[in-house]
């Protein structure tokens, strides 16, 4: 199953690489439903904020009437950054389900874990490397054709 929502969230990265945004892509699922859906819109709509897991927080809570999200798990192609991180333990999310690790920028368990910090009031299950190949490679293959694009 982690699988099949690991192609929805990839299937919204695809949506950020054909407007020229950096490839990633988040889905939240609950009862086996995707409840949310987004990605990367921060250059095409200038907000620091629009991450693909913001996004898609915001589509659950709308979808779902407030603003905690119990018994949801978000899958997201890459590994979230400290700002994602702490949005995803706000809104009380239950498990994280990862495509490929950030090593630059990752905060949850790459560089730093925030949605694992002991003292905060919630903590997130997380799983890293579903279908991490293809996240990974969609990610590279963007900013090969970007530098490409420079020349």
């Amino acid at each position: 199953m982690d699988e099949y929502f690991m192609k929805e969230a990839l299937k919204e990265a695809y949506k950020a690489y054909e407007i020229d945004e950096v490839p990633i892509g988040a889905v939240i699922v609950r009862n086996g439903e995707i409840v949310g859906r987004g990605y990367n819109q921060k250059e095409s709509l200038k907000d620091a904020t629009l991450h693909a897991e913001i996004s898609a927080i915001r589509d659950a809570c709308k979808n779902l009437g407030g603003w905690r999200l119990p018994g949801c798990t978000m899958y997201v192609t890459l590994e979230p950054c400290s700002m994602c991180a702490g949005a995803l333990v706000n809104a009380r999310v239950e498990k994280l389900i990862i495509g490929a690790p950030d090593y630059k920028t990752g905060a949850c368990g790459s560089v730093i874990n925030i949605v694992q910090t002991e003292e905060f009031n919630h903590q997130i299950d997380v799983k890293f490397g579903v279908l991490q190949e293809d996240c990974s490679n969609l990610l590279k293959d963007f900013f090969i054709e970007l530098r490409n694009n420079k020349k």
